[in-house]
């Protein structure tokens, strides 16, 4: 018997590859399951997060919304800023408890995507480890390589291998995994993004990765300009301006004001933090010769 056709392939695969624009728009597709209509919204939501218009999404998920809708729902509050963390982190709590409710896999990638924002790596690993999706064995080969666990990390990729070697969440992983490595498997991961962009229309995701790649390899003049088209697709993404401070850095170039713009726009990043404690440990340093 043929299989049903996958009806939802273009709106998974375009949220998969950051293009989030693309998933929303084309989002209209007729004749869905009640389950797959479900799924639908939960990722056309999630597109809506990843474009930060977490308010839409906590306006239009109203209380009687299936559970995988109302777990979106509180990812976007807990992103929607710092005074709602609290709060999100709590129902989640109560959520994962309730036994009608706590096995949902839409809860429980929620679960390990919030605490892994908090760095407790333990706590979500304790709601995806068990896998049961694609999209959870991803995020714990994400969350393995947080820990500079690899070999962990190797082992998720394996199973998500055995599944579906062509998922794209598959060759995802696999590209994530190889920069993790390091040495030769940089130019593996390369190829990976290099097919993306090939097939599929260029995302800040995909050029994010071929960029990283390349400064990996020594190539930062390439990953630069990789950066930059990234940069004219999204002036906002935190990692196309990470990455250019980086990049610039390398060069030889100023990276004032790509590193001014992600303290306004993400001050909770890494690399903003980081800096932050760097200039107080030299301020301290100053003031002890001063």
């Amino acid at each position: 018997m043929a299989s049903s056709p996958d009806l939802l392939f273009g709106l998974r695969n375009n949220f998969y590859l950051g293009a989030y624009q693309a998933a929303i728009n084309n989002s209209d597709v007729p004749n869905l399951s009640q389950e797959d209509a479900i799924e639908r919204d939960s990722l056309v939501y999630r597109s809506y997060i990843a474009l930060r218009s977490f308010q839409l999404v906590i306006n239009e998920i109203d209380s009687s919304a299936p559970t995988p809708l109302q777990a979106v729902k509180l990812l976007a509050i807990y992103l929607s800023g710092p005074e709602n963390k609290e709060s999100a982190i709590s129902n989640l709590r109560e959520w994962l408890s309730d036994a009608a409710i706590g096995n949902n896999p839409v809860l429980r990638l929620i679960a390990g995507i919030i605490y892994m924002h908090e760095q407790d790596y333990n706590e979500a690993l304790k709601h995806t480890n068990s896998g049961g999706t694609m999209e959870l064995h991803a995020l714990n080969v994400q969350i393995f390589l947080k820990m500079h666990r690899s070999d962990y990390a190797e082992k998720q990729l394996k199973i998500m291998q055995q599944t579906d070697e062509d998922h794209t969440l598959t060759q995802l992983a696999n590209a994530w995994l190889d920069l993790a490595v390091g040495g030769s498997k940089i130019q593996e991961a390369y190829l990976i993004f290099q097919d993306f962009s090939e097939k599929y229309q260029q995302t800040g995701m995909i050029l994010n990765g071929k960029a990283v790649c390349c400064m990996h390899m020594g190539r930062f003049e390439e990953a630069e300009s990789l950066l930059l088209e990234a940069l004219n697709k999204d002036a906002k993404d935190a990692e196309t301006l990470a990455n250019l401070v980086v990049c610039s850095l390398h060069i030889g170039k100023s990276s004032s004001r790509y590193l001014s713009q992600l303290k306004l726009t993400h001050p909770d990043h890494l690399l903003v933090k980081r800096q932050s404690t760097a200039e107080e440990s030299f301020d301290r340093a100053v003031q002890s010769v001063a």
